[in-house]
Formats: C-alpha cells, structure tokens, sequence
C-alpha cells in the first residue's frame, strides 16, 4: 500500500499581512505532481487543512478545486481530518456527499471511529482517522468527564478506533497531536485551552499502528519511533524556519505492516531570509528579490525611512530591527533563563523591589527553607 502524507497547509494564511495565495497554488500543484508521478493509494491530510475556523472564500474555493482534480484525474483516495485551527462542522460537511469507498474525512468526534478499509495484493488496510478535539468536547462525546488533556482524548480515540479494526488488518492512524520529543515552530498554536495544560502526547498512545500520520507541527519529522511521523507544513511560516527543508512524506507500507518513508521535497515560490547589514550596503545590491526578508541593520544610529527604501528591492521585507537593539533583547532573555535556574534570587530579588529594601536574613532562610521542602515533595511525589 502506498500512502502519500502531508498536512498543515493553513489555506488563507498570511505571513506578516503579505498573501500566500500564490505560494499555496504552487506547492497545491505540487502535491497534484507527486500523485500523477508516485500514483498513492491513498492521500492523507493531516489537519490544519485552513488556518482559521473561518477561512476566506478563496482558500476554500482553492481547497475544493484541489479535491475535484485530484478526485477526476487519479484513483488515489483521501482521508482527511480536523486540525485545531480548522472548524470541525465546516470539515465533517465536506465529506457528507463524499464516496465512502474512496475517501474518509472527519470533522467532529465521533464514538465510533470507524476507518477507511483499503485492500492491496497482500490484503486489508484500516485507516482510522482521529480529528483534533478539545476536551470538553470529547468529555461530552465519550461521557468521560476524566478526560482532562489532550492525551486523553487520543487515548479515547484510539481505543474506540481499534475495537473497529478488521482481523488482520494493517493499521495506518491519522491524528493532529503534539507527541512528546517533537521539534516546534513559533507558529503553532497550543492544543489545551487549560493555562498551564499538558499538550503533549506519549507515542505509546498509538501501540499497534504499523504506521501514524501526524499533523500540527511544521517540521518533518520522526518522534518516538520511525513509523510516527510528521510529514510538517509545505510552507515555512515564520522566521525560526528560515532554510528548513519542507516535505511531503511518501510511504509504503509492506505486506508485514513494516514501512518505507521517502521525503519528497516541496520548492516554494519564495524563500524565507534575514538579511543583514548596513543600509547602505543593503541598498547597493546588484538586484533585489520578490523573496519574504527580514531586514536587520547594524547600523549604529537610526536611519531614515529604512523599510521604504529598503522595499524598493525587497518588496516584500516585513521585518526591520537593529541589532543593537536584538541582541540587548536576547542578552535579557538569557539573563531570565539564567535567574530562573536559581529562583531563592528571584524571589529575595522580587521582595526587595516590592518592599523597596532588602529582605532579612531570617526571612532569606525561610525562603530556602520552603525551596527545600517543594524540592523534597517533588521527588516523593
């Protein structure tokens, strides 16, 4: 069986107010491309298909279209799921009209999470699709009200979608997670509306799975085990991305349920850049670039109207800071990490601003004194 894997498309997103419309329509096409050239089974899209629950009329019109061509000029079918930043009722409706036979797309919850069944030569696959859900939600669903993170809701999930698998079947699952030892990106957002929630969730959650297609996080990557895979965004979206490789994953999945992943790289329209450097040598470049740049000035004085003269090469520069300034701001920042490595400081330090003198010794020793005892409960917990 071969599985084409991608995800996190976040149709009608915008990086820093420039479009990406045109960026989408390409790596769109590019996905068409791997189809026509790889010819999957199946392709799975992994949530976050848009990037709000209410996406503009061209990122869905962009979406339908994608779906009616692919649906016209391939056998391939689709299994799609809700992502966080997609609305569950707007995706559960795509798939009303849907062929059950070729497609699966799930939207809200379901307590019986019935998969996909695909055959190949060497017999049955069940491809269970798991959307992304809050835990209210799911409490409600399930009539768990011990559901209290976003692991267990997978683990709800899970358990409802093996007691529907056929025997013998290889088991592809498809789910919008974090899962514990996974690399982020500053895009995402957060999978628990809980202040202070745990949004991670262990791999082990997916036990007897011979292959988990995940969605959420932007880079490709393996966590936990070489078949629990993210597949990452097509596009970078945001600065900390800048020259990561991004990917769509293909997988084959062998008669014994053991597979092979191959990266198949998607070449976007533009790039992501830092460019920096005076003014002046900024703008003495030969050419410019259509490319999406952040601008940082090591110019010592303020220049004058930097971003509009700077955007007559680089029409789409969205970012200007000097470097003074950046590195004053990443020097405070390592400063806090340094004091939170020794917080009797940040707490003698807090009292002291507050009080406008410094603490007592016999208060200094309380302090200590209660550092110790939370250490000591935290290792019998």
């Amino acid at each position: 069986m071969r599985i084409l894997h991608t995800g996190d498309w976040h149709l009608g997103r915008q990086f820093h107010a420039v479009s990406l419309h045109e960026d989408h329509d390409v790596v769109l096409a590019q996905v068409e491309e791997a189809i026509a050239a790889y010819a999957p089974d199946v392709l799975i899209i992994a949530g976050d298909i848009f990037d709000r629950a209410t996406p503009p009329q061209t990122a869905l019109r962009r979406f339908n279209d994608f779906v009616r061509r692919v649906g016209a000029t391939s056998g391939t079918a689709i299994v799609l799921i809700a992502g966080n930043h997609d609305s569950a009722a707007q995706i559960g409706m795509m798939g009303v009209l849907a062929d059950p036979d070729r497609s699966l797309v799930r939207g809200p919850l379901d307590p019986e999470e019935k998969p996909l069944l695909l055959s190949d030569e060497h017999g049955p696959v069940a491809i269970s699709a798991l959307p992304f859900s809050f835990e209210f939600a799911a409490r409600a669903c399930y009539g768990n009200d011990d559901i209290s993170c976003p692991a267990d809701v997978l683990r709800e999930q899970v358990a409802s979608a093996r007691r529907h698998l056929p025997d013998g079947a290889r088991w592809v699952v498809v789910a919008h997670a974090f899962v514990e030892g996974a690399s982020t990106s500053e895009g995402e957002r957060p999978l628990t509306r809980a202040v202070g929630g745990i949004e991670t969730v262990p791999s082990s959650v997916f036990e007897g799975a011979h292959y988990v297609a995940l969605g959420h996080l932007h880079r490709p990557q393996a966590v936990g085990a070489e078949h629990v895979r993210y597949a990452g965004a097509p596009l970078a979206f945001g600065f900390d991305e800048e020259g990561h490789d991004k990917s769509m994953t293909l997988v084959d999945l062998a008669a014994d349920g053991s597979v092979t992943t191959t990266p198949i790289p998607f070449v976007p329209r533009r790039r992501i850049r830092t460019l920096r450097g005076r003014l002046a040598e900024l703008l003495a470049a030969p050419e410019g670039s259509d490319d999406l740049i952040g601008i940082v000035l090591t110019d010592e004085t303020p220049q004058i109207d930097p971003m509009k003269r700077i955007r007559r090469l680089y029409p789409n520069a969205v970012q200007l800071a000097y470097e003074r300034n950046a590195t004053a701001g990443e020097q405070r920042l390592r400063e806090g990490r340094v004091a939170l490595q020794r917080p009797q400081e940040v707490i003698v330090n807090f009292v002291g601003f507050v009080r406008e003198q410094e603490i007592s010794e016999a208060e200094r020793a309380l302090v200590e004194t209660a550092l110790g005892d939370m250490v000591v409960a935290g290792e019998d917990a």
